[in-house]
């Protein structure tokens, strides 16, 4: 994008790959109207504000969101395009822009391959709009009404499994949070082979001898540009929480982890990520980052596959040809022990007590793996194979904990044992944290399963506590019920809370007690809000000893 002139005063063209979520926003948003003038309306209603901030970069001007009290900023570039030469380097400074940035219109997402909507993962869960090289922007909502009040931020990574999503998915629209007193921020980071390639030509042209881990250094550099100018926003730099959901909440834990991502945040939320993620099969908490020469070697298998000559010259194809590229099904892009962001795997740098301490909020859904065919439809033959597939020698005392007769019992059987497996997971992980550091936790376990009568199976999918938390129940499609909104209303209060000052705990809301390793407890986010145990003893010990055998 050039910024020596940027004007986004246009009417926004409606496509096909945009027409869902546009649909059904004008019907929450405008249907009082009786007729929409789609040529001339922007796609919210909303005003311009008539002030503009001044940046280091230059003017910015937002509009005003649903509520004319909260201020909306979106697309603002927090890092250059990192295109052509840029392409596989760190982030390098944002560029200025003469006049005055009209922050009106969502920056393309990052390039990826589109999927619209992949249930459980509908069209509000996923990201609509245009892709780009040039996608390093972030989105501010503020109820501030000047720079001197100061308060507090958060900042949300999207997840998406390091391959796909935005800053701009429908659920994560911060004005909700922005009505309770946050400054929200989301924002866009370098995916797949354009956030996670690493290569030894990369490597070797790197002053820190580091490749791969692009996306992730995007997240720094965003991080540090709200610490440069969030002020601006009313936001307070001294009081920043990072928050993120599966790949996201694998990329804050990671941030937690790394030297470079010091001092810039205060408090992190880890939503389904380490822990969670148990119940997809990622049980050991080292594999969440992959050493520099193993990525490196992974990296020269796409260059061989793609018959490339030089990384200049894969500089110079252009990006919808790299990603037509058939990957080897061995390929993968991911974060990487790099010796540059981050210096070890993350359990080593929490057992020398190295990490950025800052108190956390941690949990998972019930039904993570509900995405995954045969999910709690297991056949009872299915179920014995699972079992020893899985378990081993140990498959009978798992059996012994986890009994099934029926076809029906067997697919219960399996959503149990992987609910309790992810459990005793996310608790192991918090011990372990314990050990060194000296800020609180809170776990949590959110169990509602999302009201969808056509797809009942999905429960609480992974992805699913997401627009509770926003309190954004209102732009997914659902039959929601009143315990629906109360639920939302709580979940979004605890965020505003822990965001605030370091604990979920205010006026008008359940006691939510701190971490303790020698009673692990979760706060259950459900059909009932309680502090309880989710796992017996015997169960708890039979599922450590197979997640020490695994971290082995």
């Amino acid at each position: 994008m050039d910024f020596t002139l940027i004007s986004r005063n246009h009417c926004p063209e409606i496509t096909k790959q945009n027409q869902k979520p546009v649909e059904r926003t004008l019907r929450s948003h405008l249907c009082w109207l009786g007729v929409v003038w789609l040529s001339c309306l922007p796609l919210f209603v909303s005003a311009q504000v008539t002030e503009p901030l001044h940046l280091e970069q230059g003017a910015i001007i937002g509009t005003s969101g649903t509520d004319t009290e909260i201020q909306v900023y979106k697309g603002i570039p927090y890092a250059a395009p990192p295109v052509a030469d840029l392409r596989w380097r760190p982030p390098q400074p944002p560029l200025p822009w003469e006049g005055t940035l009209e922050a009106d219109t969502f920056g393309p997402g990052c390039i990826q391959n589109l999927a619209r909507s992949r249930p459980p993962w509908t069209e509000e869960f996923m990201h609509q709009g245009g892709i780009s090289e040039d996608c390093l922007y972030l989105n501010i909502w503020s109820g501030a009404s000047d720079a001197e009040e100061r308060r507090p931020v958060l900042v949300y990574v999207h997840g998406g499994g390091f391959s796909e999503g935005s800053g701009s998915v429908l659920v994560y629209d911060g004005e909700p949070l922005a009505k309770k007193g946050l400054i929200v921020v989301t924002i866009n980071y370098r995916l797949g082979l354009f956030g996670f390639f690493a290569h030894p030509e990369l490597s070797a042209e790197s002053d820190h001898s580091a490749s791969g881990n692009y996306g992730l250094l995007d997240q720094v550099a965003a991080l540090k540009w709200v610490q440069e100018n969030i002020l601006e926003f009313g936001g307070d730099p001294d009081n920043v929480t990072v928050a993120g959901q599966s790949a996201g909440a694998v990329s804050v834990y990671l941030l937690t982890a790394s030297p470079l991502a010091k001092g810039l945040f205060h408090r992190v939320i880890v939503q389904s990520g380490p822990g969670g993620l148990a119940s997809f099969g990622l049980t050991n908490t080292r594999s969440l980052a992959s050493p520099l020469s193993e990525m490196e070697r992974n990296g020269a298998e796409f260059f061989e596959a793609r018959g490339a000559r030089s990384i200049q010259a894969m500089r110079a194809i252009p990006a919808d040809e790299l990603i037509a590229v058939s990957v080897p099904p061995t390929v993968r892009f991911w974060p990487v022990i790099d010796g540059y962001f981050l210096l070890e795997d993350v359990p080593t740098v929490y057992g020398e007590g190295s990490q950025n301490d800052v108190p956390m909020m941690t949990g998972f859904n019930a039904d993570e793996g509900s995405a995954f065919p045969g999910y709690g439809q297991s056949t009872l033959e299915e179920y014995l194979n699972t079992a020893n597939t899985r378990y081993g020698e140990r498959a009978d005392a798992y059996l012994a904990l986890y009994p099934a007769g029926t076809d029906e019992a067997a697919g219960l059987a399996l959503k149990t044992s992987l609910r309790d497996l992810a459990a005793v997971a996310l608790g192991r992980i918090a011990v372990e944290r314990a050990q060194s550091a000296k800020t609180a936790a809170y776990l949590y376990y959110f169990e509602r399963g999302i009201p969808w009568p056509e797809r009942p199976e999905f429960g609480a999918f992974h992805t699913a506590e997401v627009p509770y938390f926003f309190n954004t129940l209102d732009h997914v499609d659902r039959p929601w019920t009143e315990a629906d909104g109360h639920l939302a209303d709580l979940m979004s209060t605890y965020w505003v809370n822990f965001s605030t000052h370091g604990s979920p705990n205010g006026p008008g809301v359940p006691s939510w007690t701190v971490f303790d390793e020698s009673d692990i407890q979760f706060m259950r986010l459900g059909t009932k809000i309680e502090f309880a145990k989710i796992t017996d003893q015997t169960k708890t010990e039979f599922l450590l000893d197979y997640l020490s055998e695994q971290a082995r």
